[in-house]
């Protein structure tokens, strides 16, 4: 390692149980060229070390567009003018063939996702919801259920951790305090870590993150790492933003390719051992270049296609995920 440059040799010390100072991680995130390669194998090494197993799971939207809230990102938003399909909640037929299509590629993590700020109340369709976890649990005991379905209440929240779900979606998305500016103003992000607080102490993993590509700071992205430090998040999504016709980030320019896997390192060193999952992007922007993200700390993937942006089949995911198994220790 004697070519290596000194931050990259001090920040070795994770893999000793060693928490990097904000210090380092600020060094680290002005690593240019060749030297990012450098430290994509340090946190490959840490995701060998402390997070091993590669996590799979595919997403049910159960619920699609005329949200209520704006933000800038999303096609589901009645703000903005973009051509996504819109359709009410499934039904609980539809849910349970979706988790059964799901259970048959051998994937063991379901996930029904709902557009929408969320429920403060057990309305139709949340206690919907809830009867279909209950179905799917009993008619496939050994999968996963996960819910994304907004912003919740103590009621809400209580009656969904009774259902036994493994984990909550959730993102705060960017730097929390720029969320406003970056992501929406129709709702605050103290609604979002709420959330997240009262999922936490109802004993319910919290899958939270957020998007690269809004048009943030490195420093942003570092300061999000820390805030999910904070709340001690059980998985962490990362998606790189699509630009989407008729949203207000059609004319986003794309993140470098270089930037998103330091992104994924930094935030790996900074996480040692929780799940780091790449979701939306990881196709359609990466193309050639996901293996090297799942080569740099990543551990997880969503797969089957995202709520509104197409993905990867499963089966194709499935072969992947053997492949890399090949640069395992």
């Amino acid at each position: 390692m004697n070519n290596i440059k000194t931050p990259i040799l001090d920040a070795y010390s994770v893999l000793d149980d060693k928490p990097i100072s904000r210090e380092l991680i600020d060094s680290l995130a002005t690593l240019e060229g060749e030297d990012i390669l450098d430290l994509l194998s340090l946190a490959n090494k840490v995701r060998a070390k402390y997070a091993p197993e590669i996590h799979a799971c595919t997403i049910m939207n159960a619920k699609s567009g005329e949200c209520s809230q704006n933000c800038k990102f999303c096609s589901q938003s009645a703000h903005h003018d973009s051509e996504v399909d819109v359709y009410p909640l499934a039904n609980i037929n539809e849910i349970v063939q979706r988790a059964q299509t799901v259970h048959d590629t051998g994937v063991n993590s379901f996930g029904i996702v709902t557009s929408g700020f969320g429920f403060k109340t057990v309305n139709d369709d949340f206690q919907r919801i809830l009867d279909s976890i209950d179905l799917i649990h009993e008619k496939f005991p050994e999968m996963n259920v996960c819910a994304s379905l907004g912003i919740l209440s103590e009621k809400t929240a209580t009656a969904l951790a009774a259902k036994n779900i493994l984990h909550y979606n959730i993102n705060i998305q960017t730097n929390p305090d720029r969320y406003d500016e970056l992501i929406s103003t129709t709702h605050n992000i103290k609604d979002r870590i709420n959330t997240i607080k009262l999922l936490k102490d109802l004993g319910v993993g919290v899958c939270c993150g957020g998007i690269l590509g809004l048009g943030e700071t490195m420093t942003d992205r570092i300061e999000m790492a820390y805030a999910l430090k904070d709340l001690d998040v059980d998985v962490i999504p990362l998606n790189i933003l699509i630009p989407i016709a008729g949203t207000a980030l059609e004319k986003q320019s794309l993140t470098p390719v270089a930037e998103i896997a330091k992104t994924f390192a930094l935030f790996r060193l900074i996480h040692p051992k929780k799940t780091i999952k790449f979701a939306a992007g990881r196709e359609t922007r990466m193309k050639d270049f996901q293996g090297l993200l799942m080569l740099a700390g990543v551990n997880g993937m969503l797969t089957g296609g995202y709520l509104t942006t197409r993905g990867r089949d499963t089966e194709e995911d499935n072969a992947f995920i053997d492949d890399l198994k090949g640069f395992a220790k």
